[in-house]
């Protein structure tokens, strides 16, 4: 029996940082997040804990706009690690927080032998 309950599900830009953070690193090609600044001009990967610090969440009146900041594979065709990014975070933004997406902008900070 499924009863709806009237009410309205904010979900935290942070959360959402998490999810996009998560569904990027399954992504074949990518070895890592960077950070969106990288001061010395050096993309440095992030640790898993701190995914979403390459991740830019922003709530516009369209939907959620999202930035992601990341290192991939050396040898990796950018322009398709490229689209499977977009993707993969629209897939999940959809199907597991079902909001509506603005946009996905992929920024690839580095390029990096996987050990």
């Amino acid at each position: 029996m499924s009863t709806t309950i009237p009410g309205n599900l904010h979900v935290a830009n942070d959360v959402l940082a998490d999810l996009v953070g998560n569904a990027a690193l399954e992504c074949y090609g990518v070895v890592g997040m960077a950070a969106p600044s990288a001061a010395d001009g050096i993309a440095k990967i992030l640790p898993a804990s701190r995914l979403r610090r390459g991740v830019v969440v922003d709530t516009t009146d369209a939907g959620v706009h999202v930035q992601l900041y990341v290192v991939i594979e050396y040898g990796t065709n950018i322009n398709t690690v490229s689209q499977n990014l977009v993707d993969q975070v629209t897939f999940a933004l959809k199907e597991y927080a079902r909001v509506p997406i603005d946009g996905v902008e992929v920024h690839v900070q580095g390029v990096k032998v996987r050990k």
